[in-house]
C-alpha cells in the first residue's frame, strides 16, 4: 500500500503543478517523463498512464469534484482537488483493468475519511443516473457514456459499498484508541518568590496650630456706609413721591388761561413766589396777512395758473346761465326715467322670451334636420345600391369587350407574324434612303457654313485695317471752353455757366433776406408772447388777491362765531359751577402749600427699628394724601371744562 500511496502522490504533485490556461498537455507530459527516469520503469509508466488519463478527461473528472465540493465536501480543503481527480479517474476508467482488490488497496492508502466522503458521493446510484450522466453526456456520445461508463461503475457500486463500510470501521477503529489514551491536564503551582514584610513607618509628630485670633465684632454688624445710603435712599424716595403728587395735583396749569383782573388769594400768591412765572392767558390770534412778494415763476407754472383760473371762471359762468335759464326740479327727470326703465325691462323680457322661443325653435328644427337626414341617410344607401348593380352590369359587359377585343388582337398579330419579312425588308430600304439623304444635306450645310465663315472673316479683317487707320491718325487734346456757351444737350432748363453763377447769387439773396423776415418774425412772436404772460400775470395776481379776500372774510366769519361762543354765559348752572371750580382750586392750593413745608430733620441717630416703622409711616401718609388730592380733583371739572371756563 506504500508503494501506491506513493504513486499516486507523485501523480497528485505533478497534477497540480498544470495549469490549463498556460501549459500545453503534451509538452507538460514530456517534461514530467523526463524528470521520472529516476523511478522504475514500473511505477515511471503507472504516473505517466494516470497523469495523461486526468489531463484528457479532466473536464469530466472536473464536473464530479466540483460538484462533491458544492454538496458533500464542504468542509473538506482545496488542496484535495487534485486527489479527488485522481480517485474518480481510477474508479471511472481504470477499475476494471486494476481490479478491485488493487483498487481497494490505493484507497486504504489515502485519507480514510476524505475517500469514504468521495466515494460515498460518487457511488451513489442517484448521482450516476441523474445529473452525472446527463452533464457528461453534454461533452461525448449519451449512448457511450452509458455503455462504457455509467454501466460499469453500477456494476461495482455494491462491492464499491462495502468498501466504503469497511474504511467507516476502519476510521471507527482508529478514532477510538486515540480517545481512552487522552490524559487529563493536570495543573501545576508557580514557584514565586515570597514577598518580604513590609516594614511600618514611624508616625509623624502632629504640628502644633498657633491659636487664632477672635472673629471681630464688626463682621457680624452692617457698615455705616449702608445704612448712611439706605438714608440717603429714603430721603430721596420721599422727595420724588412730593414731586410726584405735586405734579399731578397742579397738571396742566400753564393751559388755563386767566383774565389779569382776576383776584388771587394768597396760597396761589406763595406759589406763584415759589415757582417760576407761567403763561396765564394766550395771546390775541390774528390773520396773517403775507406781504406781496413777488414769486418768480417759470412760463409753465403761469400758463398752467392762468387756464385753472379761466378754467374756473368758465365753470362758474356755465354754472349762472344754468340757474338764468331755469332749471327746473328732477320729478319730470325722474319719472322719465322710471318710464324709460319700466320700457327697457319690457324689451329684456321680451328679449329673453324671443331667445327661449328661438332655442325651442331651433331644438324642434334640429329634430326635423335629423330625421331629414337619416331619411337622406337612407335614400343614399338605396342609390348607391342601385349604383353599384349598374356598375357590376358595366363591369361584366367591359370584362366581355376585352375579352373579344383580346381575340381579335391574338389573330391580327399571327397574320403580321406571317408579313413580318416583307415588311423588314421594305423597313431596310427605307432606312437607308433616309440615311442618304441625310448624309448630302450635312455636306450642303458645312459647305455653306465654311463659305459663311470666310465672309465673316474677310469682313472682320476689314474693319480692323480701318480702325487702326484711324488710330494713326493725329488728334486735338485741348479743348476751348466758352462760359457764356450754352452746351446745347437739349435738356430742359440749359443754361451756360455765366448765367448759372447769377441765378445762385440771386438764390443766396433770397435766402438771406427770408432769414432776416424770419429772425424778426420769432423776435415779434417772443414779444407778443411776453406781453400775454405778463397780461395772465397780472390776472393771476387779481385772482389771487380775490381768493385771498374771500378767505380773510371766511376767516373773520369764523373768527366772530368762535368769539361768540366763548362769550360768558350767564345761567346760573354755569355760575354755580364756576364757584365750584374757584373752591376747588383755592383748596388745592391749600393741599400745596402744605406739601411744600419741609419737614423737621432728626436730631440724632436712631434704631433701624424706628427708622424703619418711621420710614413706612411716611410712605402710608404719602399715599393717603396722594389719595385724598385725587379724589377731590376727580369730583371738580377736567382740564377741558377749565379750559371752557376760562
Amino acid at each position: 500500500m506504500a508503494y501506491y500511496g506513493k504513486c499516486i502522490e507523485t501523480v497528485i504533485e505533478k497534477l497540480d503543478t498544470f495549469t490549463p490556461k498556460r501549459d500545453n498537455p503534451e509538452q507538460f507530459l514530456e517534461a514530467v517523463a523526463t524528470s521520472l527516469q529516476v523511478l522504475s520503469p514500473q511505477t515511471q509508466s503507472f504516473v505517466l498512464e494516470v497523469l495523461s488519463g486526468c489531463l484528457e478527461y479532466r473536464k469530466l473528472l472536473t464536473i464530479v469534484v466540483d460538484a462533491f465540493y458544492v454538496e458533500d465536501g464542504r468542509l473538506c480543503l482545496r488542496v484535495d482537488h487534485s486527489r479527488f481527480m485522481v480517485i474518480c479517474y481510477l474508479a471511472t476508467f481504470l477499475l476494471e483493468e486494476l481490479g478491485f482488490q488493487l483498487f481497494c488497496n490505493i484507497i486504504k492508502s489515502q485519507p480514510v475519511d476524505k475517500m469514504c466522503k468521495f466515494l460515498r458521493f460518487f457511488f451513489n446510484p442517484v448521482h450516476l443516473c441523474s445529473w452525472i450522466k446527463d452533464e457528461w453526456s453534454l461533452i461525448y456520445e449519451p449512448a457511450h457514456v452509458k455503455e462504457n461508463w455509467i454501466d460499469p461503475l453500477m456494476r461495482w457500486q455494491p462491492k464499491v459499498q462495502e468498501l466504503i463500510s469497511h474504511l467507516e470501521g476502519m476510521s471507527a477503529s482508529q478514532s477510538s484508541p486515540l480517545k481512552t489514551k487522552a490524559k487529563v491536564t493536570e495543573p501545576k503551582e508557580f514557584n514565586l518568590t515570597a514577598p518580604r514584610p513590609r516594614t511600618i513607618p514611624a508616625p509623624e509628630p502632629v504640628p502644633v496650630v498657633a491659636k487664632p485670633r477672635p472673629v471681630p465684632q464688626s463682621t457680624y454688624q452692617p457698615p455705616k456706609e449702608q445704612q448712611q445710603l439706605e438714608t440717603v435712599k429714603r430721603h430721596n424716595r420721599r422727595k420724588a413721591e412730593e414731586l410726584l403728587l405735586r405734579a399731578n395735583i397742579e397738571e396742566l396749569r400753564c393751559a388755563m388761561p386767566r383774565s389779569c383782573g382776576e383776584p388771587v388769594q394768597g396760597s396761589k400768591q406763595q406759589l406763584r413766589l415759589q415757582f417760576p412765572p407761567r403763561i396765564r392767558k394766550t395771546p390775541k390770534l390774528t390773520f396773517y396777512r403775507p406781504d406781496n412778494v413777488p414769486v418768480k415763476l417759470n412760463t409753465t407754472a403761469i400758463l398752467r395758473e392762468g387756464a385753472l383760473y379761466q378754467r374756473q371762471v368758465e365753470q362758474e359762468l356755465q354754472r349762472v346761465d344754468k340757474l338764468v335759464d331755469g332749471a327746473g326740479d328732477f320729478s319730470e327727470f325722474l319719472e322719465w326715467q322710471k318710464k324709460m326703465q319700466a320700457k327697457d325691462r319690457e324689451e329684456q323680457l321680451a328679449a329673453s322670451e324671443c331667445r327661449r322661443l328661438q332655442g325651442k325653435l331651433s331644438h324642434e328644427e334640429a329634430i326635423l334636420a335629423r330625421q331629414s337626414l337619416m331619411q337622406e341617410n337612407k335614400q343614399r344607401v338605396e342609390q348607391q345600391k342601385e349604383q353599384m348593380a349598374k356598375l357590376m352590369l358595366q363591369h361584366a359587359e367591359r370584362r366581355l369587350r376585352e375579352d373579344r377585343s383580346r381575340k381579335e388582337l391574338v389573330e391580327q398579330v399571327i397574320e403580321g407574324q406571317k408579313n413580318v419579312k416583307a415588311a423588314q425588308t421594305k423597313l431596310a430600304k427605307g432606312r437607308r434612303q433616309t440615311v442618304q439623304e441625310v448624309i448630302e444635306e450635312s455636306r450642303g450645310l458645312l459647305r455653306r457654313r465654311a463659305q459663311a465663315a470666310q465672309e465673316e472673316q474677310r469682313r472682320r479683317c476689314e474693319l480692323i485695317s480701318q480702325l487702326r487707320a484711324l488710330e494713326t491718325q493725329p488728334t486735338l487734346k485741348g479743348k476751348l471752353v466758352d462760359l457764356t456757351q450754352t452746351p446745347g444737350y437739349g435738356l430742359e432748363g440749359e443754361m451756360s455757366i455765366v448765367e448759372l453763377r447769377e441765378r445762385l447769387a440771386l438764390l443766396k439773396e433770397n435766402q438771406r433776406r427770408k432769414e432776416e423776415e424770419k429772425r424778426d418774425q420769432i423776435i415779434q412772436g417772443k414779444r407778443t408772447k411776453s406781453q400775454e404772460l405778463q397780461n395772465t400775470v397780472e390776472q393771476i395776481s387779481l385772482c389771487r388777491a380775490a381768493m385771498g379776500r374771500s378767505a380773510a372774510l371766511r376767516w373773520e366769519e369764523k373768527k366772530a362765531l368762535a368769539a361768540a361762543r366763548e362769550a360768558p354765559s350767564q345761567d346760573e348752572r354755569v355760575q354755580q359751577l364756576r364757584r365750584r371750580i374757584s373752591e376747588r382750586a383755592a383748596e388745592r392750593s391749600r393741599q400745596a402749600a402744605l406739601l411744600h413745608v419741609s419737614a423737621p430733620r432728626a436730631a440724632g441717630p436712631k434704631p433701624r427699628a424706628q427708622l424703619e416703622a418711621q420710614h413706612w409711616l411716611e410712605l402710608e401718609r404719602s399715599r393717603e394724601r396722594r389719595l385724598q388730592a385725587l379724589q377731590q380733583g376727580g369730583s371738580g371739572p377736567g382740564p377741558a371744562r377749565r379750559l371752557e371756563a376760562a
